[in-house]
């Protein structure tokens, strides 16, 4: 065997480990990264107020958003004054959205979910609606 032909074999095999360990890495971290922009929960909380509208939209992906007007004081964009802090929020589960499309107008206390990005087929926003509390 000729030393030439080893040596070549030698550098092309070690070459080929290192693309495969540098493809490795990428994709977990490629992983990682979608992972914690799109399935990682971030926040949890509960979220009150009179439900304004609950709808099914979209274009490609048909989704369930929902707004809530929460009462209080807050800062109005048009001077000083009392206005209104809303709350929009999209829901996965068809239970959940009918039952709040029945009772727009209501108040509801709802538990969601907050994620760093938003999944088309998921909703609209980052915020995910995954259980009613109290309804009033």
């Amino acid at each position: 065997m000729n030393t030439s032909e080893n040596v070549g074999t030698k550098k092309s095999g070690k070459l080929g480990k290192i693309l495969s360990w540098i493809v490795v890495i990428l994709l977990i971290g490629v992983s990682g990264y979608v992972y914690y922009k799109y399935y990682f929960v971030f926040g949890e909380g509960v979220k009150s107020g009179y439900l304004n509208y609950a709808v099914k939209k979209g274009n490609l992906f048909k989704t369930y958003e929902g707004k809530l007007i929460q009462e209080g004081f807050g800062n109005s964009k048009k001077g000083p004054g009392i206005s209104s802090n809303e709350f929009e929020f999209s829901v996965e589960n068809d239970s959940i959205f009918r039952l709040l499309e029945l009772n727009s107008g209501k108040y509801f206390d709802l538990h969601y979910k907050e994620y760093h990005g938003v999944l088309p087929w998921r909703g609209n926003t980052r915020y995910i609606v995954d259980q009613v509390i109290h309804m009033q």
